[in-house]
C-alpha cells in the first residue's frame, strides 16, 4: 500500500484590505505601480504648473510674484514631487518602451532595469533638488 496521501488542496480565500500591507511586490510591481502614480500626479498637477508657467510670462511683476510663490519651503517639497515624478515617469517610460521591443524581458532582466530606474530617478531628484534649494 502506498504512504502517499493526497495533499489537501490550498484553500484560497477572499483578501482584506489589511491583508495587502503584507504582500511584498518585486521591483518590477513597484516600478509599475510609482509609474502610475507619478503619471496621475503629473496630470492632476498640470493645472498648477501651467499657472505658474503663464504668470512668469505676464510682467516681471508676475514673475517677481511667481518667483515669491516658488519661494516658499512647502511650494518647494510640491514642485520637488512633481520633479521626482518627471523623472520616475520618464526613466520608467523608457524601461517600458524597451520592454515592448522585447528587450529585457527575462525575470533577471526586469529586475535589474527595474532598479535601475529607481536609482536613476531618486539619483536625478537628489541633483535636481539640490538646486531647487539654493545649494548651487
Amino acid at each position: 500500500m502506498s504512504d502517499t496521501a493526497p495533499k489537501p488542496r490550498p484553500q484560497f480565500r477572499n483578501i482584506n484590505v489589511t491583508d495587502l500591507m503584507h504582500y511584498r511586490l518585486p521591483m518590477a510591481g513597484k516600478v509599475s505601480i510609482l509609474h502610475r502614480i507619478s503619471g496621475a500626479a503629473l496630470f492632476l498637477c498640470l493645472p498648477l504648473l501651467i499657472a505658474l508657467f503663464a504668470m512668469s510670462f505676464v510682467s516681471e511683476a508676475g514673475f517677481a510674484s511667481m518667483s515669491k510663490v516658488i519661494g516658499h519651503p512647502l511650494m518647494k517639497l510640491i514642485l520637488l514631487g512633481l520633479i521626482w515624478g518627471y523623472l520616475h515617469h520618464f526613466c520608467a517610460g523608457i524601461r517600458y518602451l524597451l520592454l515592448d521591443l522585447h528587450i529585457g524581458v527575462d525575470k533577471e532582466s526586469a529586475a535589474k532595469s527595474a532598479s535601475v530606474v529607481m536609482g536613476v530617478s531618486l539619483a536625478l531628484t537628489v541633483v535636481f533638488g539640490l538646486k531647487l534649494f539654493g545649494v548651487w
